[in-house]
This record gives C-alpha cells, structure tokens and sequence, in this order.
C-alpha cells in the first residue's frame, strides 16, 4: 500500500503577530478574532471614535493577546507609527489586514470634494502607506510577511446607485496588491487580496436599507456571514498559501455578474 505524504496544509498562526485595520466591529472584529483562534497576536486599529477596547479584553478573557490602536486613516504620521506601536507591545508585525474602508453613495457631479478626499485617504492612500511602512520593517528584518487587502466586488460591478467612487476605490486596491506582489516577492512577502460581495456587516446595512429585498436578486437569495470569510482569510496568511501571492479572491456566492 502506497503511503502518500501529508498535504502541505496548516492554519497555524502561533508566534505571528497581525494589525488588522477597522477591527473595532463588522468583518474587522471577526478578522480579528479568528487570527487570535489560529494562534496570532493581534493589534486591533480603528477610528477613535469606534470602541475597540471591549474586543481587546474579549481576547485577552480567552487567553489570546491585544493591543489597541487609535488610528486616523487619513493620517499618514499615524499611519507609518501604528506598526511600530504594535510591535513595541506585541513583536515584530508579520500580517496585515488592510480591512478600514468607507463607503461613499453619492452621485459623481454631487460629491462633495471633502468626501471624496476622505473616501481616497481612507480606500486607497491608506492601505499603501500601511504597507509600505510594514514591507520596510521587515525587509530590514529579513522577515517574510504577508499582506491582505479587503476589497469588494464593486470593484468589478457598479450600477448607478451613486457608489462610483467607492467601486473605483475598490479597483485601485486590487491593482495596487498585484503591483505590490511583485515588487515584494522577492523578500518573501505575499500581498493578497479578499473581494466580498454581499456580507452582513455594518457598511452593507446602508445597502439593505436601500434595496429591502436585495437578496431576491442573488441566484441563491442569500447574503454571506462574516464567518464564511474565515476560511480564506486563514489560507492567506498561513503557510498554505506560501506560492499564492498577486491573487484577489472573490467570494460573493455568484451574487454579481461575471
């Protein structure tokens, strides 16, 4: 009888430690909570208005380790020091989740200057300035890494509910984790990308208040739950994925158009 090798499989996350951006509820909190379930440290980032201490001590009850860290996406001083905060608590940071967005629902030739600078800052300049600074501390480290953007399918499908700035936002941030990828494989850190479509989360309640029966347009009538992201996120920062870098993985549940 043939023994075949194990498969090259392991979610273990012990000894890592992640930033996670807009962690303080929605799909951030459950990031968050399942890096700390596989085994990582984890600094949970939010705006400071959002409570994200409750979360710290829910992690720190169950045996895992937290820091918090107020951080103004817009603010790229804060930006470029939030790593070295993290790290100074909690070690070396070696994933991080750019999951902070806003959605913006205005029509173009009516968004208000202000609100689209807001919507660049916080989708797009953002996430790159996190990275960059991130990329720097462990190349200099000699450390791998990796790097996962929260994206949405409004990347690829924009109707004419007034959400052009924020689909074009979505589009730049992939772009941005392809590009990335491969000016950073060659230090062994991996950038990829999660695309959702249609999850339970804060931002989305805006969408369900505008459109009631909105799952009535899916194929199979159903929105996604924030747990059901776990499994790819889990295969994006762990070993599994060691060759996967450039990638976006769309996970909407054949919601949208292809």
């Amino acid at each position: 009888m043939r023994i075949w090798p194990a498969p090259q499989f392991s979610i273990d996350l012990t000894g890592q430690t992640a930033l996670v951006t807009g962690a303080a509820a929605g799909l951030g909190r459950r990031f968050a909570q399942v890096l700390v379930a596989a085994g990582a440290r984890v600094a949970i980032a939010a705006d400071r208005n959002d409570p994200v201490e409750p979360l710290v001590e829910e992690i720190e009850r169950a045996g895992g380790r937290a820091t918090a860290i107020r951080l103004d996406p817009t603010d790229a001083e804060q930006l470029i020091s939030s790593i070295g905060q993290a790290e100074q608590t909690l070690g070396p940071v070696t994933i991080l989740i750019n999951n902070a967005s806003i959605a913006t629902a205005a029509a173009a030739i009516d968004m208000q200057v202000e609100l689209l600078d807001t919507a660049l800052a916080t989708n797009l300049r953002a996430p790159y300035i996190l990275s960059c600074e991130f990329a720097r501390r462990l190349i200099y480290a000699r450390l791998p890494g990796r790097v996962v953007n929260v994206a949405s399918m409004a990347a690829y499908h924009c109707d004419d509910s007034g959400v052009s700035v924020y689909s074009m936002t979505c589009a730049g941030l992939i772009r941005m984790t392809e590009t990335l990828a491969v000016e950073w494989a060659k230090f062994n850190i991996n950038v990829n990308a999660i695309v959702p479509g249609f999850f339970r989360s804060g931002m989305m309640e805006v969408a369900f208040e505008h459109g009631p029966r909105l799952p009535d347009r899916f194929s199979r009538r159903r929105v996604g739950e924030p747990e059901q992201l776990d499994s790819s996120l889990l295969y994006l920062v762990s070993p599994s994925s060691s060759f996967v870098t450039g990638t976006c993985i769309k996970v909407d549940d054949a919601q949208l158009p292809r």
